[in-house]
């Protein structure tokens, strides 16, 4: 792989993380359309972190308000400013952390054919494209998640393990289906990115240290810059527009993406 293909592919898995159109879905189309060599698994690890170290660095003073609450809570024994938050990202992780765990095999050896894919990523877009329907159609749309809102979603997002899902699209999805303001589900939904890149990269890493692959390490430092970049960009501008945009372009996107899938 040289540089030129690391950028490629390091801006398509920043940009496609964190918006509602299924990386798994471009990280196939990309090479097929190309004929490109696998890129590797530290190739990987690295682009995932890349795209970790984005979200936590926009959402820097929330964590860290998140992280204090969290252990004040623990201490007191009560809710202490956002730690109701705190406790819902950590346990709206559990599903999908269980989920990965009892069908990964099954996952790898049998959902991650082009067809599943351009299926799922059709499928979940028409999904998308119901929430958000119904969501605007409601006289009131809420800004606080409740425990149930947390749970609801967080078992949503163990249907993002099958590809062309999209991990982002399924929980933003899950959200405006309870009624959250499309900011308020496209909070939660980012912020339950940071420990499923987190759990996942970790894997990978492990899964890297049992092998004896050779690496470039330029073109590692360059997918790693792309993608933090390209992520940090995406969620910013995706934030600042979610209101203007609404969901139907990312819904247009899904269908013909799963439509040329299907084609080649």
């Amino acid at each position: 792989m040289d540089i030129w293909q690391s950028i490629v592919l390091a801006l398509i898995q920043g940009v496609s993380e964190f918006l509602p159109i299924s990386s798994s879905a471009h990280l196939i189309l990309v090479p097929k359309l190309s004929d490109w060599p696998d890129q590797g698994l530290a190739f990987d690890v690295v682009v995932h972190l890349g795209t970790l170290f984005a979200i936590v660095f926009y959402y820097r003073s929330l964590l860290q308000q998140l992280w204090l609450d969290f252990y004040q809570s623990l201490l007191q024994r009560q809710s202490v400013g956002e730690s109701t938050l705190a406790w819902g990202v950590l346990l709206a992780t559990i599903p999908v952390g269980l989920a990965g765990l009892l069908f990964k095999t099954q996952i790898e050896t049998h959902l991650r054919s082009v067809e599943v894919i351009a299926a799922t990523t059709i499928g979940f877009g028409l999904l998308l494209a119901l929430a958000a329907y119904l969501n605007h159609r409601k006289s009131h749309v809420r800004g606080q998640l409740g425990a149930i809102d947390m749970a609801f979603i967080g078992c949503m997002q163990a249907l993002a393990l099958i590809p062309g899902t999209s991990r982002s699209g399924i929980t933003i999805t899950a959200g405006l289906l309870l009624g959250l303001s499309k900011q308020s589900a496209t909070r939660f939904a980012f912020l339950l990115a940071i420990p499923v890149i987190a759990l996942s990269s970790m894997l990978m890493l492990f899964e890297l240290f049992a092998q004896v692959e050779p690496v470039n390490s330029v073109i590692l430092l360059v997918g790693f810059a792309v993608s933090a970049l390209s992520s940090y960009l995406t969620v910013v501008f995706f934030i600042k527009l979610l209101d203007t945009l609404g969901m139907l372009p990312f819904v247009v996107y899904r269908l013909l993406l799963g439509v040329i899938l299907l084609t080649i």
